[in-house]
């Protein structure tokens, strides 16, 4: 099984506002590779209450490079991929909307529109709630939540479960 986990965090409500990006590349069911970088977001802004969910404030951001400066980095690690991520629309439509913000394009990616989703997975298995905590407590994957590359890497070893892959080397 071969695939790409990704997750972001966001400074504020709105979708171009990625703060930091974790990326989990898994090549024939093994972990390989982790990314994390925190991302400056437009104007360095940050919302209250997404800080109190992820921790990350606009002093952390203020030396760091924008999504546009990053790009590359980002995106050898996605090109041609699939993508995996818990709530997929959410990191989709946030990755999209910052892209656009810079005035890059999707098609670049060379990605599928719709991403393999281990929330849906998750629910389609019966789970009572299918969040990322609750999902990685039931089975046993470690995770400091909203943080993108445990965020990341907890969906990668999610969808590997799901596939019954049990080689988690990282």
């Amino acid at each position: 099984m071969t695939f790409t986990a990704i997750d972001f965090e966001t400074a504020t409500g709105h979708p171009h506002s990625a703060c930091a990006v974790g990326i989990i590349t898994v090549e024939d069911g093994l972990i390989v590779e982790e990314y994390h970088t925190l991302i400056q977001p437009p104007d360095n802004e940050y919302w209250y209450r997404n800080i109190m969910v992820h921790g990350i404030k606009p002093v952390d951001t203020l030396q760091v490079p924008t999504f546009d400066t990053l790009f590359p980095e980002i995106h050898k690690r996605l090109f041609g991929r699939k993508i995996v991520a818990h709530n997929e629309s959410f990191d989709r439509n946030v990755l999209a909307k910052t892209m656009r913000w810079y005035g890059l394009y999707c098609d670049e990616l060379e990605i599928a529109d719709r991403w393999e989703c281990t929330v849906k997975i998750y629910r389609a298995k019966g789970y009572p709630k299918a969040n990322l905590k609750y999902c990685s407590d039931r089975n046993g994957i470690a995770l400091n939540h909203h943080e993108a590359l445990s965020d990341a890497r907890a969906c990668a070893k999610l969808y590997l479960l799901h596939d019954g892959q049990v080689r988690m080397k990282i």
